[in-house]
């Protein structure tokens, strides 16, 4: 009996440390020197602050900044644990709302993402991630449609020349990877505070 338990509990052993121990080691050694930025969290600094990263989305509210797609996330009602209530891009509960074609919940709220669109960037197309939540509920970026869409009104809102606000989104377009994956798409934290930097210049 002991010889058959033996090399079981060795190889147990053996393979917890290997697996559970040495190999994320030997990973987070290799990302931390070849990918640091990314294997920390693509963490973005101000003035030596993080404000966030450039993978979780952020609520800006404000007319004065460019508006990131909408989220489905929720958080626990602070007056009933038994209940949920809408959280904006809250990073401690990713995830998308559920909601298929027939919901009337969904309906409505696109309905008046449309309106609000309509009533930020006037006629015309809207495009879909403006009025849209992604899966995860904290997509950080949107796509260019949406970010020219708000030139106007972030303009407005700053005082700015809407040329100026304009090239400042064009330059912050990032293409598809290798040039062939994905869409070309705007982080909006990354503009909001390329923004800032601009009123302050």
């Amino acid at each position: 009996m002991l010889q058959h338990l033996r090399p079981a509990l060795v190889l147990i052993v053996l393979f917890s440390v290997l697996t559970g121990l040495v190999y994320p080691l030997v990973v987070t050694g290799i990302a931390q020197i070849a990918l640091p930025y990314q294997a920390n969290g693509s963490l973005i600094q101000k003035d030596g602050v993080v404000v966030g990263s450039a993978l979780i989305g952020q609520w800006f509210k404000s007319a004065r900044y460019f508006h990131p797609r909408p989220s489905a996330t929720s958080d626990t009602d602070p007056n009933d644990s038994t209940k949920t209530i809408d959280a904006p891009y809250n990073a401690t509960n990713s995830s998308g709302s559920n909601l298929g074609p027939t919901s009337q919940k969904l309906v409505d709220r696109v309905k008046g993402g449309v309106e609000a669109w309509r009533a930020l960037a006037g006629p015309g197309p809207v495009p879909a991630d403006a009025v849209t939540t992604s899966a995860s509920g904290l997509d950080p970026d949107v796509s260019p449609e949406t970010a020219f869409g708000q030139i106007a009104s972030v303009a407005k809102a700053r005082g700015l020349p809407e040329e100026k606000v304009r090239a400042l989104v064009s330059g912050a377009i990032d293409g598809r990877a290798l040039g062939l994956i994905g869409e070309p798409r705007v982080n909006v934290l990354r503009l909001n505070l390329a923004l800032d930097a601009l009123k302050a210049s």
